[in-house]
């Protein structure tokens, strides 16, 4: 499995709320399945994974054609987190 096949993270008001429960949101590559996605969290980062939730966005219409995406919600493990993330929302649960 490539990397390239988690197209961005997300970075919503909602998915910042869920960093603070150890929840990642992801776009992926739509062909992906669960265990795909858990495994190529798992080896990329480093973490252990608890869950992962799918869902996919519908395509939007507009002049010529968009395509939908599926959207990943990834748990990990109890003390686990992604480092990349540190950087993005740096001390997020201090800030309130």
């Amino acid at each position: 499995m490539r990397l390239d096949q988690i197209k961005k993270l997300v970075i919503t008001e909602k998915s910042v709320r869920l960093f603070e429960s150890q929840q990642y949101v992801f776009d992926v590559d739509p062909s992906l399945s669960k265990p795909q996605i858990r495994a190529l969290i798992e080896s990329h980062f480093n973490v252990r994974v608890s869950g992962v939730n799918t869902h996919r966005l519908p395509s939007k219409r507009s002049k010529g054609r968009t395509y939908a995406t599926k959207r990943a919600i990834v748990t990990l493990a109890p003390g686990g987190t992604l480092p990349v993330l540190d950087q993005v929302v740096p001390n997020s649960s201090t800030e309130k």
